[in-house]
């Protein structure tokens, strides 16, 4: 190879690094929310272009490094065969029967990961993992067979460039039960809190016995009237929400993308499972208390709203149950409902036609109804809506965040080569003020 074709290597090897850099820089910059990387178009445009520039790169390096091993091959003298060569080894050795390479058992009995083990009187438990060098295996070191014998039939993919695909990932529903909570950090595995029941409107019952009171009458001062205010006490206990996936340990070492793939899928099903304990959880056994079955909470429905001159749409029972949450003295912060009913507010139109709640069928309308914030999720059953002060009338607790851990030790799945993917949490759910929440019924449109 002549010295401009070594400049030419050079200059190419530094630009493979300079994009790798780039690239290094694009990857540090990507964010992390709620378990799913967010990227930008532009990062995503970059990254994907710098890849292409490498990999261009890259066999441009390849082919000048092969031509300059032919040169070198090429412009030595002749000499003598291999055949001769291995012949003349084996004389001065006394005989190819005689030699040995060492097996890769005999390595690891000479290796000091299996001598810190002292024969069993430290364990069985090695501190690290015995590696076997690649240089060694290449090299035939360890009895290694000839490349050519180890070739697998019928699979293209064995030799030239392998180019994948990305998987198409799902889209995952991204607005979730919880963003309407102001969460808290817990310590403690049960909460115990007081649920008050019943305030009501001044002067209505005795619950609420606010009034106004004269300083005196004559010479009696005036005695204030007493509201009999009506306290439970109750227990959120911590619940854990978890599942896990079975996956061959070197899948995931030799597939990054898979992995976090299954990192995503197993945060994502616990997100689902979380939507429903906070809507629907039964209380029993180690679900939640969700609210939907809260005692106290206040109802509403559809078929019980006006008619005249038209009949009450589900908008309509939404700022009708909207109202009651009102008058219990709580502002309502949200709404939950099932898809398909959000779809009917949505595609809700005048006598002209108009969209009232889509301004713009392109763009889409902006999920609030009357000014609350709106979460459709399959979660919640079709035909009933939740309005509410899910900010201050109840309140969730994360006890542990929702993580992802792997291990080997489950089962048989060590000498299997299999791993365990757990995605796990821990939280909690005290409904405080039942009555700052309306359950909505759509079963019957009023006549």
């Amino acid at each position: 190879m002549s010295f401009d074709d070594e400049g030419r290597l050079n200059e190419l090897q530094s630009a493979m690094r300079e994009k790798m850099a780039s690239n290094k820089e694009i990857a540090d910059s990507f964010k992390i929310e709620d378990g799913t990387v967010v990227v930008s178009a532009e990062q995503k445009s970059a990254f994907d272009r710098n890849m292409s520039d490498i990999k261009e790169i890259k066999g441009l390096i390849e082919g000048l490094e092969e031509m300059k091993s032919a040169a070198q091959w090429g412009s030595q003298p002749a000499g003598e065969s291999v055949a001769s060569v291995v012949d003349a080894w084996a004389s001065s050795q006394g005989s190819l029967a005689g030699y040995s390479a060492k097996t890769l058992g005999q390595a690891f009995l000479d290796s000091a990961e299996f001598k810190s083990l002292d024969g069993g009187r430290n364990g069985a438990n090695m501190p690290s993992p015995f590696t076997i060098a690649r240089a060694d295996l290449t090299s035939g070191q360890y009895g290694q067979k000839d490349v050519y014998s180890a070739l697998l039939t019928g699979t293209p993919g064995s030799f030239g460039t392998i180019q994948r695909d990305p998987m198409v990932v799902p889209p995952m529903r991204t607005r979730r039960v919880r963003d309407l909570f102001p969460v808290r950090t817990t310590t403690a595995a049960v909460i115990e809190y007081f649920r008050m029941i019943g305030f009501t409107t001044p002067g209505t019952t005795a619950n609420n016995a606010a009034s106004t009171v004269a300083e005196r009458d004559g010479g009696n001062y005036a005695a204030k009237p007493q509201s009999s205010m009506v306290f439970e006490g109750h227990q959120a206990p911590i619940r854990t929400l978890a599942h896990w996936e079975a996956a061959h340990r070197n899948v995931l070492a030799d597939e990054p993308q898979l992995r976090s793939i299954i990192d995503n899928e197993l945060l994502y099903g616990l997100r689902l499972q979380e939507d429903y304990q906070i809507l629907e959880g039964d209380g029993t056994g180690e679900n939640l208390l969700g609210v939907l079955n809260t005692p106290g909470v206040q109802t509403y429905d559809w078929s019980s709203g006006a008619t005249s001159p038209v009949p009450d749409t589900k908008a309509d029972a939404i700022r009708r149950a909207a109202t009651l949450a009102f008058l219990a003295y709580y502002e309502p912060t949200g709404v939950v409902l099932h898809p398909n009913d959000w779809e009917d507010i949505e595609l809700t139109k005048d006598t002209n036609g108009q969209y009232l709640v889509a301004v713009s069928v392109a763009l889409g309308g902006e999920p609030r109804i009357w000014r609350m914030p709106v979460v459709d999720t399959p979660a919640m059953p079709e035909g009933t809506a939740l309005v509410g002060a899910f900010g201050t009338g109840a309140q969730l607790y994360d006890r542990e965040q929702a993580t992802i851990r792997i291990s080997e030790q489950h089962a048989d799945f060590f000498v299997r080569n299999a791993i365990v993917v757990l995605a796990e949490e821990r939280l909690a759910l005290a409904v405080k003020r039942p009555e700052s929440f309306v359950s909505v019924s759509f079963d019957a449109q009023p006549d």
